[in-house]
């Protein structure tokens, strides 16, 4: 007897039978974005040119050699070890174009000045005297290995390529020589900005002097923001942009032959790397530059009004004085919470997750019908409850939440009401004394 069966879209169908769906329990969403993930413009001796190249903390740990050209003690990559203090993802983003080094033998992987220091080593084999063993050091450190009995079986590495048509002849030490380091100018900085447009980052950074790069980059963070809807903030020394996008570092650095700005790679990581329910506030600099921070209370009172993020002396250490930003001015629709940084972390989450709530569960799937809109604002709220757990945000209440039929057919409105918890900054205590 032949018999209906299989899935339904409606329930019309004629034969007898059974008709099963089974369908997975839809969920809220991608899970909650996580943070940790920087952006940086970087002046490098050696390195990737034109291209952003992604580097975790563990990358930086094990292959800082091949990446920058340094071992990760090395003191050319401090700048690197206090960002990756706070920081789980690297963006990197060499700035100039320089020029390869090379010898009779080989050119280097990379170009920059520290290709320089790249030198072939060729001896005759112990055992087989007709054949060569070639060795390459960076510096002191052997980088390259093998025995050929011609150049044209020498392996090409992260570090050198091989003349392939080269005569191999026994050396004591060829140097490499050539190399140099690009100078960089505010067209590459502009050019790192327009490829770490297609990244998803928390926060951008670079280490300049120039007012003319900081002004980039504030206008950068306030386009994204204001206009194009990507939430991060960039991180500028020296910058009074009056934006909550702009993180203004007021502190120098004096290390002899170290840029001033060179605080941007440590309030970089952390201003990434900060949890969405976490403040900055006292947070202890644990870097390995001398910073200067000899500055009076009104100094230190002057610098929290002017938006600028800054590291004070207490006792021994040197801690954040205020999770801020630049903003200053403030109006209706923009008012004083939007100048902690806490905030504008809080604002974040919610923009991003709900993008990736929308976009991956709605976004051309779900009707804009009550129980699509229903849908929606469940998630939503699902979305608050959780930022609530975690004490990001208190005294929600699903009423907070409104998903409503927009002006078109296909729109949707939401509003929202949130009250971001803040970390305690204050303490005021009144004693009475019997």
């Amino acid at each position: 007897m032949a018999l209906g069966g299989g899935v339904f879209l409606g329930q019309s169908k004629t034969l007898p039978g059974a008709y099963v769906n089974f369908v997975s329990l839809a969920k809220a969403g991608a899970p909650p974005s996580e943070r940790g993930t920087a952006a940086f413009a970087l002046e490098l001796d050696w390195g990737v040119e034109g291209e952003v190249f992604t580097v975790t903390n563990e990358d930086f740990t094990e292959r800082s050699l091949s990446l920058f050209g340094y071992n990760y003690s090395d003191g050319k990559l401090k700048g690197l070890r206090d960002l990756f203090r706070n920081a789980g993802t690297l963006h990197a983003y060499r700035l100039g174009r320089g020029a390869k080094s090379r010898c009779d033998y080989a050119e280097a992987r990379r170009a920059g000045a520290r290709g320089n220091d790249l030198r072939v080593i060729i001896g005759e084999n112990a055992e087989e005297p007709d054949l060569f063993d070639v060795k390459a050091f960076l510096g002191g450190k052997e980088v390259f290995s093998q025995t050929v009995s011609s150049a044209a079986e020498l392996t090409d590495n992260d570090f050198i390529v091989w003349d392939k048509e080269a005569v191999l002849a026994l050396t004591a030490g060829t140097p490499f020589h050539g190399g140099e380091n690009g100078e960089a100018d505010v067209s590459d900085y502009q050019a790192f900005l327009e490829k770490i447009g297609n990244y998803s980052v928390n926060a951008v950074g670079a280490v300049s002097e120039n007012p003319a790069v900081n002004a980039l980059f504030a206008a950068y963070a306030g386009t994204t923001r204001d206009k194009t809807g990507v939430k991060l903030q960039c991180v500028a020394f020296n910058c009074a942009a009056d934006h909550e996008g702009v993180v203004n570092v007021k502190n120098p650095v004096l290390d002899a032959g170290e840029s001033a700005a060179s605080l941007v790679y440590w309030v970089t990581g952390i201003i990434a790397g900060c949890e969405v329910n976490k403040s900055n506030l006292n947070k202890a600099y644990d870097g390995e530059f001398e910073i200067f921070a000899d500055y009076t209370q009104k100094e230190l009172e002057n610098a929290i009004k002017a938006g600028e993020f800054t590291l004070h002396k207490v006792g021994n250490s040197l801690r954040v004085l205020a999770d801020i930003n630049s903003l200053v001015t403030v109006f209706d629709g923009k008012g004083e919470a939007f100048k902690d940084n806490q905030t504008v972390r809080v604002i974040d989450r919610i923009a991003g997750d709900t993008a990736a709530l929308f976009n991956t569960k709605y976004l051309g799937n779900v009707p804009n019908d009550e129980s699509g809109r229903i849908s929606l604002w469940a998630d939503i709220v699902k979305l608050h409850e959780e930022l609530a757990r975690i004490r990001a945000i208190e005294d929600f209440s699903d009423g907070d939440v409104e998903v409503l039929q927009g002006d078109g057919k296909r729109a949707v409105t939401v509003k929202d009401k949130i009250n971001v918890v803040n970390a305690m900054a204050q303490v005021y205590m009144t004693c009475v004394i019997c």
